[in-house]
């Protein structure tokens, strides 16, 4: 694949639900192209998901941070070039990090990037992206995928970044 831009961040969350009208960001994990790295884990005391409950929540070990802290950590580590923000299946990271902005300036490019599309448009399964499918191809690109905790949301950003550097080219 050759890309449009190096000004890129890429990103994952995790949340309380996947119904982003109850959900809340719980986690978020920031990844620049040259490996710069921020992890937050947001303070929450609302419901979450019995899979949430199960998956994500044991997780979460870090010191919290407010919703406020969150935004001001983020937007110092973006800085004010308007990165494009790439995530796999972006949906659900952009609906909650724009969840987090509400009513404000959001720091990212207004246009998301979807890995899973890009996978699409390389000819491969986009679910064969995950680590817990028999099949995904990391092996094949040379990437250790153990050394990786699925869903925590930096993990899932440097595995990500790891993914886009051997299968993208300038």
């Amino acid at each position: 694949m050759e890309t449009f831009s190096d000004n890129i961040i890429f990103v994952d969350t995790e949340f309380s639900d996947l119904n982003p009208y109850k959900g809340e960001i719980l986690s978020i994990g920031l990844v620049k192209l040259s490996g710069e790295e921020l992890y937050l884990e947001l303070e929450y005391g609302g419901e979450v998901s019995d899979w949430v409950k199960e998956n994500i929540t044991p997780t979460l070990t870090q010191p919290k941070v407010t919703r406020e802290e969150a935004k001001k950590r983020i937007r110092d580590f973006v800085g004010g070039g308007k990165p494009y923000m790439v995530s796999y299946v972006n949906q659900y990271d952009t609906i909650y990090l724009y969840k987090l902005f509400a009513g404000e300036e959001h720091p990212f490019f207004w246009l998301p990037i979807d890995f899973a599309s890009m996978l699409f448009a390389a000819g491969r399964d986009p679910e064969s992206y995950s680590i817990e499918d028999k099949n995904n191809f990391f092996k094949e690109i040379g990437i250790d995928a153990s050394k990786y905790h699925i869903h925590n949301a930096l993990d899932d950003a440097k595995l990500l970044r790891e993914v886009y550097l051997k299968t993208a080219s300038k």
